[in-house]
């Protein structure tokens, strides 16, 4: 029996240390796949590039922004009210577009069998 393919949502995570300039790397990816009622995110920060980018950034600062992403999506209670919210408004809320240092890409759409597979192989490549 084939696999049974569902839509899924993503979008990747974005570190923009000076809006102004809007230079950008991605420091994860977020996927969601209402079918599975799956909302995960993968984040990895590289602290070489941040050093190259924006010395003057602190690594920690960033990593306790990037550290919410998580618990957002599992809809954590440390996640805030946020956290409360349904899983699908969560994905809208992390992917809505902002002017902070972190931000998201665009939403793209797309099929799969399995959303934590997918998420692992977009995770490779657009982050590591």
């Amino acid at each position: 029996m084939p696999e049974r393919l569902c839509t899924f949502d993503y979008a990747a995570i974005r570190l923009v240390p000076h809006v102004e300039r809007e230079e950008f790397f991605n420091v994860g990816v977020i996927l969601s796949c209402p079918a599975h009622k799956f909302l995960e995110a993968r984040i990895f920060l590289d602290e070489k590039k941040l050093e190259c980018f924006a010395p003057e950034v602190s690594a920690e600062t960033v990593r306790e922004y990037l550290d919410i992403i998580p618990k957002i999506c599992t809809g954590s209670k440390s996640a805030g009210v946020i956290g409360k919210l349904t899983q699908r408004e969560r994905f809208y809320w992390l992917t809505a577009q902002r002017s902070t240092i972190i931000q998201s890409s665009p939403v793209h759409t797309g099929f799969t069998a399995d959303p934590c597979a997918t998420l692992e192989h977009l995770f490779e490549k657009m982050v590591r």
